[in-house]
C-alpha cells in the first residue's frame, strides 16, 4: 500500500529536482496534496474520479480558480505514480476540469507608469534603487521575484541586456532598455556594500543591507501608485502585464514578447496582450471588407 506520507516528499523531490519546478509551485502543490489525503483517508491506488468529484463538493466555499490548482496538482501526482509503476491509471482523467475566466490586472497607460517613476524621491540611494527597480520590472518586464533577485553579474550594460533566472531555474535574455540602463547604473554607484559578502552580488538592497524582499517591491509600487494618484488596483505584476500591453500595442512580435516573459507557451503570453478595446475596434473597422463608399480613404 502506497503511504502518502511518505510518497508525497518524494513527488516533491521529483519536481524540484527532475521537473526543476519552482519552490513556491512546489511547496503549493505537496499542501494541496496533503491536505487531500488527510481528509479522503485512502491510499493512493483506492482513490476514484468520484472520490476526488465529492472532496470538491464538499469544499464548495473556495474557488474555481483554486480548485483548479488542486486538480492540477493531484494529476500531476497520479501521473508521477503511473511513471513510477504504481498505477497504471489517473482518477483525474474522468473528471472536468473547473471553467475559470481570464484574469487580467489594471493595465497601466504610459503616462501612469512615467508619473510612478516620477514621483520617487531620488534624494537618497534608496531611493534611486526604487527608481531603478520600477524602472527594471517595468522596462524589462520581470516578475517580481526576477527583478528582487536580479544580480550585478548578470547585468550586461555594454551590450544591452540581463541574463534572467527565471521559473523552473530557466535562464534567458532580456534588453535592457536606455532608462533602466541609467537608473540602473546611477543606483548602483550609490548603492552601499552590503555587510554579508554572500550577497554582494545582488543588486537589490533594503535598508539594512539585507536583499530586497518581494514585499518591499510589492510596497513600493503600491506607494509610487498613489503618490502618482492613481487608483487602480496594481502590483508588479501590472508592470509586467502593460509592459507587454504597450509592445504589442506598438507592433512587437508576439513570439518575441514571449520570450521576453519567458513563457513556455503562447497563449499564457496572450494573456498578456490585451489591447485598449478603442485600438481594437478601429483596427478592425478600418480593415473590415464590409465598408461603406463614403467611409473609405
Amino acid at each position: 500500500m502506497l503511504v502518502p506520507e511518505r510518497i508525497i516528499p518524494e513527488y516533491g523531490s521529483y519536481l524540484k529536482i527532475e521537473r526543476a519546478m519552482s519552490e513556491n509551485t512546489v511547496s503549493a502543490y505537496v499542501s494541496d496534496l496533503t491536505l487531500f489525503f488527510g481528509n479522503i483517508r485512502k491510499a493512493p491506488e483506492d482513490i476514484s474520479a468520484d472520490d476526488i468529484v465529492e472532496y470538491f463538493g464538499d469544499r464548495r466555499s473556495i474557488s474555481k480558480r483554486t480548485q483548479a490548482r488542486i486538480l492540477s496538482a493531484l494529476r500531476s501526482f497520479f501521473n508521477y505514480l503511473i511513471l513510477e509503476g504504481y498505477l497504471t491509471d489517473n482518477p483525474c482523467d474522468r473528471v472536468d476540469a473547473p471553467k475559470i475566466g481570464r484574469r487580467l490586472p489594471d493595465v497601466l497607460s504610459v503616462e501612469e507608469v512615467d508619473a510612478m517613476i516620477s514621483s520617487v524621491d531620488t534624494s537618497s540611494w534608496t531611493g534611486l534603487r526604487d527608481k531603478a527597480l520600477l524602472e527594471v520590472m517595468y522596462g524589462c518586464g520581470l516578475r517580481v521575484s526576477e527583478a528582487v533577485g536580479l544580480k550585478i553579474s548578470e547585468i550586461y550594460f555594454n551590450e544591452g541586456f540581463v541574463r534572467i533566472i527565471g521559473k523552473g531555474d530557466k535562464q534567458r535574455l532580456v534588453p535592457l532598455g536606455d532608462m533602466a540602463a541609467i537608473a540602473l547604473e546611477t543606483y548602483l554607484r550609490a548603492r552601499p556594500e552590503p555587510e554579508d559578502p554572500k550577497i554582494s552580488d545582488y543588486a537589490f538592497l533594503n535598508a539594512r543591507g539585507g536583499r530586497l524582499s518581494r514585499i518591499s517591491a510589492f510596497n513600493l509600487v503600491k506607494a509610487s501608485a498613489l503618490a502618482a494618484g492613481i487608483t487602480k488596483d496594481i502590483s508588479p505584476h501590472s508592470l509586467r502585464h502593460s509592459f507587454a500591453t504597450h509592445l504589442i500595442a506598438n507592433g512587437a512580435d508576439l513570439r518575441a514578447v514571449q520570450e521576453m516573459l519567458g513563457h513556455e507557451s503562447i497563449l499564457t503570453t496572450e494573456i498578456y496582450t490585451h489591447i485598449d478595446k478603442a485600438t481594437w475596434q478601429a483596427a478592425i473597422l478600418k480593415f473590415h471588407p464590409r465598408v461603406p463608399a463614403e467611409n473609405q480613404d
